[in-house]
């Protein structure tokens, strides 16, 4: 099945795609949109452009597993994907993923404003790496 993954951001939200095997993830797009009912609209349609059958987003827990302000704000946002979309929708916690994804971008030396276009991209396929090892493992 292809599953999408979504990391939010206040400005920038990240999309990744799977394969339909599950194997592996891809970055899609990055949106830039800051109205909640504008973006959501979009996730949606990208959502049934692309055939996603799953659709994880992002919930940045705190580091000790609180879920704070940030993490309910994206429990919403998820709330509203499903019902627009009408497509399954999981959180999955992405403490570090943002982390991960500098770490990826300065093994390959990316930077500047490419780098900022591409950031929340990286971090949403680093989502949804994890969520498909975590689907992998359960199936074993």
């Amino acid at each position: 099945m292809i599953i999408m993954s979504v990391d939010l951001g206040k400005a920038r939200t990240g999309i990744a795609l799977s394969d339909k095997g599950e194997s592996f993830a891809f970055p899609k797009t990055v949106i830039t949109e800051y109205n909640t009912e504008k973006l959501v609209n979009k996730i949606s349609e990208l959502a049934k452009e692309n055939s996603a059958q799953l659709i994880v987003v992002g919930f940045p827990k705190n580091m000790d597993g609180s879920v704070g302000s940030r993490a309910e704000e994206c429990r919403s946002i998820a709330d509203l994907i499903r019902n627009k979309s009408e497509i399954e929708t999981v959180l999955w916690d992405e403490r570090c993923t943002t982390v991960s994804a500098h770490t990826a971008l300065n093994f390959t030396d990316t930077r500047g404003k490419k780098r900022k276009n591409v950031i929340d991209a990286v971090a949403a396929v680093i989502i949804l790496e994890d969520y498909l090892k975590y689907r992998q493992n359960r199936k074993d």
